[in-house]
């Protein structure tokens, strides 16, 4: 009986499927050496290693904490806190462990820091009067061990609901690498899903927004996908791929990401992504990876199975052309998409595509003639009025760059508009430019800024005559001035209230324009840590042992990048 209860256990393991992921790098991962940042199980991901997300690639894991906050988070492995850093945006309250084996992990959202490391942090910020800190402990410091509690589950940051976001970094590159490579466990037998696909008539042409594409629908489920009505298209020239795929894991999963892309033509690959690691430097490249006109109209990601040229992105592999595939030769070719998770589940779409010259369909030309900019190049246009500078570097494809003046707003504004290109065209690295003012700026020049027609500022300075920025993307852009200073809005607290039982007093803070360059907190003349959240606009500081029974005034000084000033005073009682 015992032996026939152990053949069928050993029959049942090596009936159960069984993944792994295959590195299309040279790069070897320890297995064992990390345990998981939370004691949560199953384990869940709302967002997975590489997930596109808005002008960048997801950096880590997002691991679900059954949306609440104030679960304990463990060092992963023995190592020492590298990084404190504190933030009103980005991952909030972080920490950063490096550990022995070369590697380092990343800990963000959090809702507060371990006794030991929050005395540290609020020391640091006391002795720099600065609520937001980037500090690098020597290795003496502070130690941690394996499955030490450092800190605790939260929302802090550009967070858009509780959870822990962890990643796991090369300690020497810094560049950030998939979790699920080191052996962390996420229960996965689900195959990512192929949603469509889409054909570019690229003709031998820099990809814009002009290049002529087909979509084709995807039916299938469980790894297996076709076209939809069709098993065979007829193309001519020189085309390229696209497709819209998304995974999911067991249990309470997010609509994640996918690890990797392969295309075969003939058997032969001429394509492969893999989200295996990337560097922060050239995260941004996502918006070449991508169909970007398309996501800008539509939202819809389709990734692309062929690479601008001045894409940096160091994720391709097995390319042909870099992807680009020409059909002129009049026979019948087997396509194949693979798709695979992080956890080496796979779904594959197959079709067929007949070659046929006469099938070419023409990218049509430029509407408005403009300049040539070469993508490997530094770009420069310039007029009376206004000066482009793009950098070598931030270009993707080689572009027919076109300018248009436009006239000035009626409101707040010191220049005509200037149209720099189109905001469907994506930038790695950014632009300069700069708008010559109108002679009425001058008594307003320390409050200059260039804005977009939507009103978002974009910085800038007054210079010789001229208000100079650095906007990230192409669009539409003016000067105007911001005199206005921010706003305080009290919320627990007013002149004369009498606090004692009250562990925090808490305020609004918001600026209509430039945007907010710093806060400080005085009780009785001494600064005090005010704590802020960006995207709830509040400010608060919890009273400590500092802040004895009685009379005590207080004063909140709130600045903005434009240098205007919003102060608050009154007296409270304690």
């Amino acid at each position: 009986m015992i032996r026939k209860h152990f053949l069928l256990l050993i029959a049942t393991l090596f009936s159960l499927p069984v993944f792994s992921q295959q590195i299309f790098s040279n790069n070897k991962y320890p297995l064992v050496d990390f345990r998981s940042p939370l004691d949560i199980t199953p384990a869940a991901l709302s967002g997975s290693f590489g997930e596109i997300r808005g002008n960048h690639f997801h950096s880590g894991m997002d691991y679900r904490t059954n949306q609440r906050e104030g679960y304990p988070v463990y060092a992963i492995a023995d190592g020492y806190i590298s990084r404190l850093r504190v933030q009103n945006s980005g991952f909030g309250l972080a920490l950063y462990i490096n550990h022995p084996n070369g590697y380092t992990s990343v800990y963000g959202h959090l809702q507060r820091f371990g006794p030991k490391i929050a005395q540290q942090v609020k020391s640091i910020q006391y002795q720099k009067k600065s609520y937001e800190i980037d500090e690098f402990p020597n290795a003496q410091l502070i130690p941690v061990r394996k499955g030490d509690v450092i800190a605790y589950t939260g929302n802090s940051g550009s967070s858009g609901g509780p959870h822990l976001h962890f990643e796991i970094r090369d300690t020497k590159t810094e560049a950030t690498i998939n979790p699920q490579l080191f052996g962390l466990e996420i229960p996965d037998n689900i195959p990512p899903v192929i949603h469509s696909m889409y054909v570019y008539r690229l003709n031998n042409k820099p990809f814009n927004e002009s290049v002529p594409k087909q979509y084709f629908q995807v039916l299938g489920a469980n790894g297996k996908y076709h076209l939809n009505k069709v098993s065979t298209i007829t193309l001519g020239g020189e085309v390229g791929f696209g497709v819209i795929t998304t995974d999911r894991h067991n249990g309470l999963s997010g609509t994640n990401g996918v690890y990797s892309i392969e295309l075969e033509m003939d058997g032969k690959y001429v394509y492969t992504s893999a989200l295996e690691r990337f560097s922060f430097e050239n995260s941004k490249g996502i918006n070449s990876h991508i169909d970007y006109p398309t996501y800008i109209n539509t939202k819809k990601s389709i990734q692309k199975s062929f690479v601008d040229p001045g894409n940096p992105l160091k994720i391709y592999y097995n390319l042909v052309n870099n992807g680009r595939i020409t059909f002129n030769d009049g026979k019948l070719h087997q396509m194949k998409y693979t798709i695979t998770d992080s956890k080496g589940n796979k779904s594959t779409l197959a079709f067929n595509v007949q070659s046929n010259a006469s099938s070419i369909i023409d990218t049509p030309e430029p509407k408005n003639a403009g300049l040539n900019f070469a993508y490997g190049l530094a770009n420069e246009f310039n007029n009376d009025e206004v000066k482009v500078i793009i950098p070598k570097g931030s270009l993707y494809n080689d572009l027919n760059f076109v300018y248009k003046k436009l006239p000035k707003p009626a409101l707040n504004a010191y220049s005509s508009v200037h149209q720099i290109h189109n905001n469907l065209t994506p930038l790695h690295t950014g632009f300069e430019l700069w708008i010559k003012a109108d002679s009425t700026l001058l008594p307003y020049k320390n409050k200059a800024v260039i804005v977009n027609t939507g009103r978002a500022s974009q910085g800038g300075y007054f210079e010789n005559g001229y208000v100079k920025a650095k906007p990230r993307n192409f669009g539409s852009f003016f000067i105007s001035i911001d005199t206005i200073p921010p706003t305080i809005t009290p919320v627990n607290i007013e002149n004369g209230k009498n606090m004692a039982g009250i562990s925090k007093m808490s305020f609004k803070i918001r600026d209509n324009l430039s945007g907010i360059k710093n806060f400080n907190g005085y009780i009785d003349g001494k600064w005090i840590l005010m704590e802020f959240d960006t995207k709830s606009a509040s400010l608060w500081h919890t009273f400590d042992e500092s802040t004895a029974p009685g009379k005590h005034t207080l004063e909140i000084i709130v600045t903005d990048m434009k240098d205007n000033i919003k102060n608050y005073s009154i007296t409270f009682y304690k």
